[in-house]
């Protein structure tokens, strides 16, 4: 057994006061959590498809087209402080259930839209509020379930956006051509209905097994020195033990119930913050115009809607086999070091696609842009998992959620605006390339920093033990001596 230990990847450290059942009941979650997650994503890139027709049908321009996508990516993040509250008061499963019949609302009264604006505000802001209630409680339960097994859960999980995006992209061209736009919304509220099915899945996870005991012997040796020092440092969930016993005492309001706004004086939550806000000024606008761009250059309907199924079908694979290298004893240590590998990628697949010209082309670029996606999308949330601990993922994520909104929001407008000023996608290309390059660099060499300061306190934390051990072992020998004497 000790072996067998010895062999598995260092486990991040919970203070859930409970030991995650790391499967059973865990892997249905998971299920759901695919499908909640696959609409969360998937749905604003596949009503791409509709974007040409809806644009001709309005008279609007490539800018205004692009805000539908944006509003409903936008107000998916927007509304995670909201969701982050109702999860932590009701629990997962009735939030996701709510959210399911927010988007399908939305999308029966865009049905009967009348302008653009109307799209805005069906699409984008109901759509993306339902869409909001059930991303972050699908990714905030998995950690319930989840500790060892949590990078391989969280990258199976996050395959749903591929899968479902594989599905949607075609079924969207057949029901644009048997029932126009305005059917086709009707029967996308009908499927998104789905996400209440699962919902339904998602039942709170049963905290009496396995509990963890409140207290346990004490012991001055060098083993539990260093397991008392790790413990944090493990999960990288802490920066300094003062600071978390500040921060708690702090705490106790009824804002910080609910949202952990300590989280800004974290180091690796700060890190993490900072280099998405620019990585999502181009993160999400190449999916968006990937579909118009094969238009542009006169590929048929039917081939530009196959470019995301193929983008997709990489984006499908790549995500479980990233979960499984992520989990790894090689890579689970220093995994942050893996997601500035993958948002680099992404940048330079952008900064390299105006060079790939016809049909053929456009498919290179699609298989190689959704490896580096599909890359990305694994590690997005576990790496603030990673660093924040699952004790404080549900804030953590609804602070960065609410902060990102804006990026996600005015990327595809500015990269549509790009196309208007210029009429060619290439320099909105070199523009997302430039936007996931610099922050991949910043966080390469963040994180160095921060892996070596963690280090640093790590072995700070040791030596404390250890002498608090020795002086606790020198004052016993010295009262035995004197109750002798």
């Amino acid at each position: 057994m000790r072996l067998l230990k010895k062999n598995m990847p260092p486990a991040a450290a919970t203070k859930l006061g409970y030991t995650p059942p790391d499967g059973g009941w865990g892997w249905a979650v998971v299920l759901g959590a695919f499908i909640s997650i696959g609409f969360s994503y998937a749905f604003p890139k596949s009503l791409t498809i509709y974007f040409k027709e809806i644009q001709e049908y309005f008279s609007v321009s490539y800018s205004q087209i692009a805000w539908v996508s944006s509003v409903m990516l936008a107000s998916m993040y927007a509304a995670g402080p909201v969701s982050s509250i109702l999860v932590n008061r009701y629990g997962s499963r009735p939030v996701v259930m709510v959210g399911g019949v927010m988007v399908c609302t939305g999308m029966v009264l865009a049905s009967f839209g009348k302008s653009i604006v109307h799209l805005y505000l069906c699409v984008g802001v109901i759509g993306g509020f339902g869409l909001a209630f059930n991303l972050q409680p699908a990714l905030t339960i998995i950690g319930t379930y989840f500790q060892v097994k949590r990078p391989m859960a969280n990258g199976l999980a996050m395959t749903g956006s591929p899968v479902v995006l594989f599905t949607l992209a075609p079924l969207n061209q057949f029901l644009f051509d048997s029932f126009g736009w305005r059917g086709s919304f009707l029967i996308l509220g009908a499927i998104v209905l789905n996400c209440c099915v699962a919902g339904s899945l998602m039942r709170p996870v049963n905290k009496t097994a396995g509990q963890k005991p409140k207290t346990e012997p004490a012991e001055c040796n060098g083993a539990a020195a260093e397991e008392a020092a790790t413990a944090d440092t493990g999960a990288q969930s802490d920066n300094l033990l003062t600071e978390e016993n500040q921060s708690e005492g702090r705490s106790q309001g009824c804002v910080h119930r609910f949202i952990d706004v300590s989280l800004f004086r974290h180091r690796g939550f700060l890190i993490y913050l900072t280099g998405n806000v620019v990585m999502f000024f181009g993160f999400f606008a190449p999916v968006v115009f990937l579909a118009p761009y094969a238009k542009h250059q006169g590929i048929d309907e039917y081939s530009a809607a196959f470019l995301l199924s193929i983008f997709a079908l990489v984006d499908m694979f790549i995500r479980p086999t990233t979960g499984f290298l992520g989990n790894s004893k090689w890579i689970r240590p220093r995994i942050q070091y893996f997601f500035s590998f993958a948002v680099s990628y992404n940048g330079v697949c952008h900064l390299l696609c105006p060079l790939a010209s016809g049909y053929t082309g456009l498919v290179v670029y699609a298989v190689f842009f959704g490896l580096a996606f599909g890359m990305v999308s694994a590690l997005l949330f576990e790496v603030l998992m990673d660093l924040v601990g699952s004790h404080r993922f549900s804030s953590a994520v609804g602070l960065v959620t609410i902060i990102e909104c804006g990026p996600v929001l005015l990327g595809p407008p500015l990269s549509g605006a790009l196309v208007d000023i210029f009429g060619d996608y290439k320099y909105m290309y070199y523009a997302c390339g430039v936007f996931m390059l610099v922050p991949g660099i910043f966080f390469f060499i963040m994180h160095y920093f921060n892996y070596k300061r963690l280090d640093e306190e790590k072995r700070q934390s040791m030596a404390a033990e250890m002498r608090t051990c020795e002086e606790t072992v020198q004052l016993k020998m010295s009262q035995d001596e004197k109750a002798d004497g």
